[in-house]
Parts: structure tokens; C-alpha cells; sequence
């Protein structure tokens, strides 16, 4: 009897074991059948194929299919004769000339550029570019109050954090250099141009002369100043014509009564359009 249960155990677990395999070999064989199911309907989309028999020898020709669907993404080839960017935009600024404190500008940034055509080595990889953006932020100012007239809700004051926003246009050039591949790509840039800055959009209702709010704020007068960027900036090609790019730039700007340095940086998407002759 303890041989017959002995017996019956190992048959069991045998059967539990050949269940196992019979269980993976099923799912390995299943995996294999979708596997190479892919890969007749992939072959089948891109070419066509025909067999001749004759007594003695058998021809297989494969035609390609002019309509075929599949296919690798085209890779860059940096001939476009131009170039869109936008993105967003961050930078630090000083509102004042005698503010203690910076203040950080969020906004947007749209370029357009023109590759110049050649094979020269001066001609070849610059681009003559445009530039727009426009940042907008809040600002520390001096302690102030009671140059405003009191609204319903007994306020009086100035804004502790007031609204200055700025409108940049400039004009440069951007330099593609030999570091770029199907990947990525590196080029330099350089521009220059004006902005204008809006300082008193939270000023409202004063009881004061305007040149009393800004000396009692810090904040410069709306004006337009020179202004200049130079830069990089990294682009990772996601195929021929888009491109995602991060551009740092060193800002230079004279609002005030001397020349001051800001970081910027922006992020956004290029667009490659046009091809050289």
C-alpha cells in the first residue's frame, strides 16, 4: 500500500511537472507564433514576392511595393533653408537701479531663421535671425503707502510686488557648428536690439505725482533700452524637420545708468523647413 501511494505521488507530481512544461512550452510557442507573425505581415507590407517553378529550377523574386507604410523616419541633413523656434521663457532682472533685490520674468520667445546658401566655410552654417519675446513678473520694491488713492476694501499703497513685464525685439546671427548628427546638434548665437519695459502697470488711481511713485518704489520709468543676448543652444532631433531645443543666454542690458548682466534661458520646439538648391 505505502509503495502504491509512493507511486501515485511521483505520478502526480511527474503529471504537475509535464503540466508545468507543457503550460510554458504552450506561452513560448504562442510568443514565437506572434513574433514571427510580426515579421511576415512587416515583410509582406514592403515587398511582394512571386515564385516561378520550372523541371529543374525554382526563382523566387521579391518586389518592393511603391505604397509600403513602413518605414525609418527620415534623418536630419541640416540643409533647410530655414528655421522656426518657440518656447518658453525664464529670466532674472533688476526692475530698479537701486532695488536690492532681483526679480525672475516668465514668458515666451518665437525665432525665425534664414540659413544663408553656399558652400563657403563663412556662409555655409550661419543663419540671419529674428527675435521676439515677452516676459512678465513681479517685483520687491521699497516699503511705500498712502500714494494711492483708498479703494472699498481700505487699501492703501502701492503694490508691494508690482507688475513690470517687457517687449524685446532683436535681430543676429546663429552659427550651426561641425558638433551635430542625427541626434543633436550645437550652435551659437548673437543678438541685439531693444526693449521696452512697463513699470507702472499697478499703479492706479494716485493721490501723487507719478515721479513720486517711482522714487518712492525704485522702480525705473517705462522706457526703451539697448539690449543684447548671446548664447547656445542644444537641439535633440526627434526627426528630419522637429528638433527640441534648451538655449541658455547671457543677457546685456542698459535700463538703468550702466550695463547689466542677467541669465536666461529658454526651452521650446524647432521646426525646419524649406531645403536648399
Amino acid at each position: 500500500m505505502l509503495r502504491l501511494k509512493t507511486s501515485d505521488a511521483r505520478k502526480l507530481t511527474g503529471a504537475r511537472r509535464t503540466g508545468r512544461r507543457a503550460y510554458f512550452g504552450v506561452l513560448a510557442t504562442g510568443v514565437m507564433g506572434l513574433l514571427m507573425t510580426g515579421a511576415m505581415q512587416a515583410q509582406s507590407s514592403t515587398s511582394s514576392s512571386t515564385t516561378q517553378t520550372s523541371p529543374t529550377t525554382t526563382t523566387t523574386t521579391t518586389v518592393p511595393i511603391a505604397n509600403s507604410k513602413i518605414a525609418l523616419a527620415a534623418l536630419p541633413t541640416y540643409d533647410n533653408k530655414y528655421e522656426i523656434y518657440g518656447g518658453l521663457n525664464f529670466m532674472n532682472f533688476q526692475a530698479g537701479q537701486s532695488l536690492p533685490k532681483r526679480m525672475n520674468l516668465g514668458g515666451g520667445e518665437v525665432l525665425g531663421t534664414y540659413w544663408l546658401p553656399g558652400d563657403h566655410w563663412f556662409t555655409r552654417d550661419i543663419g540671419l535671425a529674428a527675435n521676439y519675446r515677452i516676459d512678465a513678473g513681479t517685483t520687491p520694491v521699497f516699503a511705500n503707502a498712502g500714494i494711492t488713492q483708498p479703494n472699498s476694501t481700505g487699501g492703501t499703497g502701492i503694490n508691494n510686488r508690482p507688475l513690470v513685464y517687457l517687449n524685446t525685439f532683436m535681430g543676429g546671427v546663429q552659427y550651426r557648428t561641425r558638433y551635430k548628427n542625427q541626434y543633436a546638434a550645437l550652435n551659437f548665437h548673437a543678438y541685439g536690439g531693444a526693449s521696452h519695459g512697463t513699470f507702472n502697470y499697478s499703479f492706479r488711481n494716485l493721490v501723487v505725482p507719478i515721479a513720486q511713485a517711482y522714487a518712492s518704489t525704485g522702480l525705473y520709468s517705462n522706457r526703451t533700452s539697448p539690449i543684447a543676448a548671446v548664447g547656445a543652444s542644444l537641439d535633440f532631433n526627434r526627426s528630419k524637420n522637429w528638433a527640441i531645443r534648451v538655449s541658455p543666454d547671457l543677457i546685456f542690458e542698459h535700463f538703468g545708468t550702466e550695463t547689466r548682466e542677467f541669465f536666461s534661458i529658454s526651452a521650446g520646439v524647432v521646426y525646419r523647413i524649406g531645403k536648399e538648391k
